[in-house]
């Protein structure tokens, strides 16, 4: 049973180059020529481009020329012309139940309901969720895919279109230089791929010889079979009914030897696209929609038919059907299709055959159903894509700052950066990157960049916390250590176990867990320096600088020596914490990006607390942090460093770019933040519980949203209640949220009954824990070994 459980399960095998269905067309008639089986053959060479020979972009983005004004917004437009392929993406079914949809299902009925509500006018759009994103396989993947693969295009001169636009998927310089009315050779011996085209232009003895030699194994069989034929039978016999009864008579012999090759090989049947007849030529005006569809429905019949008893199933393509029927009046010659129809048509096919194979996480359609499990809900819901649009990202924003001003409560203390202003503050940051997450706002470059400062404002508060805690505290021990690691990283560890999932797939987790390793490793080496040590005598204030000042040192080295970061990362079995689809170099970028804000935090909680201890600020209820003068000096400066970041993000146009100067400048905003939230006294005193709540548990809602709010691994949202997206944004989330709070809660609690106070006790458990992983470890390396 296949199934369709990509980013929309109504985008089945939408597969297309970006702009293909409103770009230009390839002008070239058909020649006549003369019935045959074999024909000479031309290999081909790799040549120029042209129209639609361009290497295509995995995450193309749709943008046709209508609705003008929508796609200035960014909206995703639907054209006319589209939605002939959405509905033929909705109701093809292929003869096993899959590719595709069944109408008769009740969420496909449903979106095909709205489909035909929302038909009419030539650039209406529907609801811009339900748009299917184009997964266009790069040369690589295709070839990846078809290794070693022996692929034959057996039919008519349209069939040799589909063979053309297929080649060009695996190598895009190809041109179309073969013998019209011949064989065409195609290989790419990189790959081992061959692809072969053979001129059948009829349902005939000719075709049946050659089904047969595959089936007899006189020839070796093809892995792939793509074959179809039926309008040169309408033309030569001039239409005629005792040409459709032959034609019958012809496809009835060969559906057995079909469905014999069919256990083997993958069999497509394509059946015939409509003609546009004002178009036709005089030699051509014969072949009638009527006819083809008279054909059509006979080859159906007939291999369905043939089918009834079997579990091989040659399966019939009518996709490409549907695709036409308002396509072809782009047609140069009313026959043939525009490019665009044939690339889309040469897309599917190779999803239809590549994502069983590849699994590709944004085109997971047309893949066997996986066992079902307990937890997973990956294949029993839908899921959908993101579409970002300025109103998707800033009116929640919006809406939740409301609700945050309107839970104002006094603060317990009135101390800088207290408790409840540092879960507030993390409270409001978590919720703008979920808003950020869900409505894809990381394709508009300064929303990017904002959230970029959100992210290190998150590890300067790591820096800060850990470091005033020691500092003051002067508690190294053990039991410490292991409370903090087991908070970070028991639910992650737990879905790396279950979902079979890497360590560095929930990045942030690993990023502050290292980061608070590095931050214990400085303060905890001899010697010691804590703040009890520091008070009575001013010199280790300046011992303790040296030590930033050399982990200062350690950070810049890494962060310009790849190599060496790499080598600290990749030995085993540290590696396995850190590699992602096989390298360090994901790690090595999430850890440069932020490289210094910890640092920051630190050096900024040694410079209050040093402040704080000599009585230089004022933290009373309602006072100013530092004089009038000083103050408004300093709020000043900070909104002008606020604003000014913001006008330089807004105006950023490379993201390479400005990541390099993030990590120096992303402490200006930071600082200048917690200024204007400090400085005042009044803004000082107060905070929002609203914020604060969600603060409490804003680790677990970071890592929760990757398998209950968002799907496809975060690059989809999910689907509970199709057809109401509002509707269904509210109640996913909260439970979402829910969840979030009761795991939050379990850690808490757990954490209490695994990490125990006794270091007798907690030493015997950290034992048992460290052969728990010892043995996962040995397990891990066994499978890879036996995999090679």
């Amino acid at each position: 049973m296949s199934q369709c459980s990509t980013l929309q399960r109504s985008e089945c095998p939408a597969l297309q180059r970006p702009g293909a269905l409103g770009g230009g067309e390839r002008r070239g008639g058909e020649g006549r020529g003369r019935e045959r089986g074999g024909g000479g053959r031309r290999q081909l060479r790799p040549g120029g481009g042209g129209p639609g020979c361009s290497p295509p972009q995995r995450w193309g983005r749709w943008q046709p020329a209508a609705g003008a004004a929508s796609a200035a917004r960014g909206d995703p437009v639907l054209p006319r012309c589209a939605r002939p392929l959405r509905r033929a993406l909705l109701s093809w079914r292929s003869q096993d139940g899959g590719p595709g949809l069944h109408p008769g299902q009740a969420g496909d009925q449903l979106l095909l309901q709205r489909e035909e509500r929302q038909g009419a006018g030539a650039g209406r759009r529907p609801a811009a969720r339900r748009l299917p994103r184009r997964l266009t396989p790069l040369p690589s993947e295709a070839k990846n895919c078809l290794i070693d693969k022996h692929i034959v295009f057996l039919g008519d001169s349209r069939i040799r279109q589909l063979f053309y636009s297929f080649i060009k998927i695996i190598n895009p310089q190809i041109k179309e230089e073969g013998n019209k009315h011949g064989n065409i050779p195609f290989e790419d011996k990189s790959a081992s791929v061959k692809v072969d085209f053979l001129w059948y232009p009829e349902v005939n003895g000719s075709m049946r010889q050659r089904i047969k030699s595959w089936t007899e194994g006189s020839v070796a069989k093809p892995h792939i079979i793509v074959a179809g034929a039926a309008t040169w039978s309408i033309k030569i016999h001039n239409g005629s009914n005792e040409a459709l009864a032959q034609y019958k008579i012809n496809i009835t012999s060969i559906a057995p030897l079909l469905e014999k090759l069919a256990k083997s090989s993958d069999v497509y049947w394509i059946l015939q696209d409509p003609v546009y007849e004002d178009l036709l030529s005089e030699s051509r005006k014969m072949i009638t929609n009527e006819k083809i569809d008279a054909y059509n429905e006979a080859a159906v019949r007939i291999l369905n038919s043939s089918s009834r008893n079997s579990k091989a199933k040659v399966k019939v393509f009518s996709v490409s059907k549907l695709i036409a029927q308002e396509t072809i009046m782009k047609s140069s010659d009313g026959l043939h299709l525009p490019e665009s129809s044939r690339d889309t048509n040469a897309m599917i096919l190779m999803n239809v055959y590549c994502n069983k194979i590849m699994k590709p996480i944004d085109g997971s359609c047309c893949q066997p159903q996986p066992p079902l499990t307990l937890i997973q809900k990956a294949n029993l819901f839908m899921k959908e894509n993101k579409f970002y649009t300025h109103s998707s990202f800033f009116i929640p924003i919006i809406y939740i700052l409301v609700l945050g001003v309107f839970y104002t409560e006094n603060t317990k203390e009135t101390k800088v950066l207290n408790r409840e202003q540092t879960d507030e503050w993390k409270g409001w940051m978590q919720l703008v990157i979920l808003i950020y997450h869900i409505s894809g706002a990381s394709t508009f470059l300064p929303v990017y960049m904002h959230i970029r400062v959100l992210v290190a404002a998150y590890l300067f508060q790591t820096g800060y916390g850990h470091f005033s805690y020691f500092w003051i505290k002067g508690d190294f021990g053990v039991y410490r250590v292991c409370q903090v690691l087991f908070r970070l990283n028991f639910l992650v560890v737990v879905l790396c176990i279950v979902m079979d999932r890497p360590y560095q797939f929930y990045y942030f987790v690993p990023l502050v867990t290292v980061w608070f390793m590095i931050i214990y490793a400085t303060l905890a080496m001899w010697p010691q320096i804590v703040q009890k040590k520091a008070n009575g005598n001013c010199l280790w204030h300046f011992g303790l600088l040296l030590k930033l000042i050399c982990l200062l040192a350690c950070i810049y080295f890494l962060s310009y020596s790849q190599g060496a970061f790499e080598k600290v990362f990749s030995f085993w079995p540290l590696s396995k914490c850190f590699e992602l689809n096989g390298n360090v170099y994901e790690w090595w970028f999430r850890w440069k990006l932020d490289r210094y804000v910890v640092f920051h935090g630190m050096l900024f909680a040694f410079i209050y607390l040093a402040l704080q201890k000599h009585q230089m600020i004022s933290e009373g209820k309602g006072d100013p942090l530092f004089s009038s003068r000083v103050s408004n000096v300093l709020l000043f400066i900070s909104i002008v460093s606020f604003l000014t970041y913001s006008i330089w993000a807004s105006s950023c146009k490379n993201k390479a770019e400005c990541n390099e100067l993030h990590p120096s400048v992303s402490v200006v905003q930071i600082l200048a933040f917690i200024l204007i939230r400090n400085i005042p006294g009044y803004v000082r005193s107060v905070y929002s519980s609203f914020f604060a709540w969600f603060g409490k548990i804003s680790l677990e809602l970071f890592i929760c949203q990757y398998h209950i709010w968002l799907a496809a691994d975060t690059k989809g949202i999910l689907v509970l209640i199709p057809g109401y997206p509002m509707f269904n944004v509210i109640v996913s989330t909260f439970i979402f949220v829910c969840v979030a709070h009761e795991i939050s809660q379990i850690t808490n609690d757990l954490a209490q009954i695994v990490v125990p106070k006794d270091n007798s006790t907690l030493l015997k458990r950290l034992l048992c824990i460290a052969g728990f992983f010892s043995g996962l470890l040995f397990f891990s390396a066994m499978q890879e070994q036996s995999r090679h």
